[in-house]
């Protein structure tokens, strides 16, 4: 399979209004965001684990300038989270995946790094 076969892997702060195109909602933050419930979540899994770890997110503390670093350093733990990253790689072969993220800072935040890690595992696989 080469990797114009996979479906899309998007990105979305969970404020946004939920859309029949986001496909396999997934939370990937460790906390559960300020604000939504449940239901206006619309999720269909919550993947803390795949979070960042509480002591990386709170070194990064949102700080743009700390980004690159903190992206490095997240690749890192994702490696070692083998389990759960071969998960939504599944998920992706099968439907749309929309990873869903509470952060303020659109350019600047995990859920970018995880989608640049699944798309860089997903064309080392094929």
């Amino acid at each position: 399979m080469n990797t114009s076969d996979h479906q899309l892997i998007r990105i979305k702060r969970i404020y946004e209004e939920y859309s029949e195109d986001d496909g396999y909602r997934v939370l990937v933050d460790r906390l559960w965001p300020r604000g939504v419930s449940k239901e206006e979540a619309g999720l269909d899994e919550w993947c803390k684990e795949i979070a960042p770890t509480t002591e990386l997110r709170k070194w990064f503390n949102h700080d743009p300038g700390k980004f690159e670093e903190f992206a490095n350093r997240y690749k890192g733990e994702l490696i070692q989270k083998e389990e759960e990253v071969n998960h939504l790689i599944d998920k992706t072969e099968k439907q749309h995946v929309t990873l869903l993220y509470a952060a303020k800072d659109e350019d600047h935040n995990h859920a970018l790094v995880l989608k640049e890690f699944l798309n860089e595992q997903l064309t080392a696989n094929n």
